[in-house]
């Protein structure tokens, strides 16, 4: 079945095309043109003047639509994977917060029945933790952080191809031993929940922590120590050449002035935009469950206010957080949460831009930012077709 999309702005990797058609078949790209002629056979859909833009890739997700990743099931990881794809996240990541071994393996074993289905969005699995720094971890984690043991994660990922990204605290014993045996793995391996100055983030970048996880967040900044002053892993981040970095572009977690200030100094090419989203997340009508957290203000809280718990965003919330507060072109916006996270976590050949031979992971945007509709790999996603109508 062949499939025309027209009449909109369509963002292509050289820029904006408008009065050009994006041509679907089996699943593909088979043409991006600059002709908007009705090609005959095909199935035409009117964008209506909005913007066409390539299916968002959502790197650092804990959960969703009142499921986490860590419970492993398949119930969960469909639930939550399926409301992110709603507003957008045509590829996902699930993400394990820090959690026992058990968990973990149990979670692999779901996530990789799962990407075998056809038409499946997950591309693989994403680990934070359970190697965290405790002074930066918050009370939470506490039972399962440790230092890294390579006798737990060289059998696990001598055993599973599924995970794709892992994040740790650098500094900790091991820590450097385990970025260089994930990088050459191919896995994409991150700082985060650290408090590692310029020596350390130099030295960890050397090994093979080439990302910034959640960037900003449970990690220092500029700081004193008696009378002297100290860079910290923000500063020491920016410094290096390289190494890219993420942001919760939630418009909670991040002043605007700061999303500025990434997207001015690490560029389009090394920023991209994660939720890191709860299971609270996309959970219209759902209720909090746990007593140590709150939400309040448009994001989950501990219940003593003492931090931020993680996110309620969606990724199209984080489009629309980029654009409206910070004043970065549409463009570049959709490009940090689409192109630059596909080409980081390695998935650039079949996801990230909207090109010949790609999957048709497509997402139409109305002049306000909201998703009208929504194809992953060519169909599109019950519920979301409401430009049609």
């Amino acid at each position: 079945m062949l499939t025309q999309i027209i009449n909109g702005h369509i963002l292509t990797p050289q820029g904006w095309l408008k009065d050009g058609s994006v041509l679907i078949s089996d699943g593909k790209i088979l043409e991006v043109t600059n002709s908007d002629l009705a090609v005959i056979g095909a199935t035409v859909i009117d964008a209506k003047g909005m913007y066409i833009v390539p299916g968002f890739v959502s790197m650092h997700a804990h959960g969703g639509a009142g499921h986490d990743f860590t419970e492993g099931t398949t119930e969960a990881f469909q639930k939550a994977t399926q409301a992110h794809l709603a507003h957008g996240a045509t590829s996902i990541f699930p993400t394990l917060s820090s959690t026992s071994f058990d968990n973990i393996k149990c979670a692999v074993t779901t996530c990789e029945e799962l990407m075998k289905a056809p038409g499946n969005i997950i591309q693989g699995l994403h680990i934070e933790g359970p190697y965290l720094n405790k002074k930066m971890a918050g009370a939470q984690w506490e039972e399962f952080l440790k230092d890294p043991d390579p006798e737990e994660y060289i059998p696990l990922l001598e055993s599973t191809q599924c995970v794709k990204r892992w994040d740790i605290s650098p500094e900790l014993p091991g820590g450097h031993d385990f970025a260089r045996y994930t990088r050459s793995k191919g896995i994409l391996t991150a700082v985060t929940h650290t408090e590692a100055e310029y020596p350390e983030i130099k030295a960890a970048f050397e090994a093979g922590f080439t990302h910034a996880a959640h960037f900003y967040n449970a990690m220092p900044g500029f700081h004193k120590r008696r009378e002297y002053k100290y860079e910290g892993t923000v500063e020491s981040v920016y410094l290096t050449d390289g190494m890219s970095v993420e942001v919760i572009a939630d418009g909670i977690h991040l002043p605007a002035t700061i999303l500025k200030l990434v997207y001015k100094l690490k560029g389009v090419e090394q920023t991209c935009l994660v939720t890191d989203a709860l299971k609270y997340a996309a959970n219209e009508g759902g209720t909090i469950d746990d007593p140590k957290y709150i939400i309040e203000n448009g994001v989950c809280k501990l219940a003593d206010h003492s931090s931020l718990a993680g996110s309620l965003a969606t990724m199209d919330v984080l489009i629309q957080t980029m654009v409206k507060k910070a004043s970065i072109p549409l463009a570049d916006a959709v490009r940090m949460a689409s192109e630059t996270p596909a080409k980081l976590i390695g998935i650039e050949s079949h996801k990230g831009t909207l090109q010949k031979g790609k999957d048709a992971d497509i997402v139409i945007l109305d002049k306000d930012i909201n998703v009208r509709c929504v194809f992953s790999q060519g169909k599109i996603v019950e519920g979301t077709n409401t430009m049609i109508h």
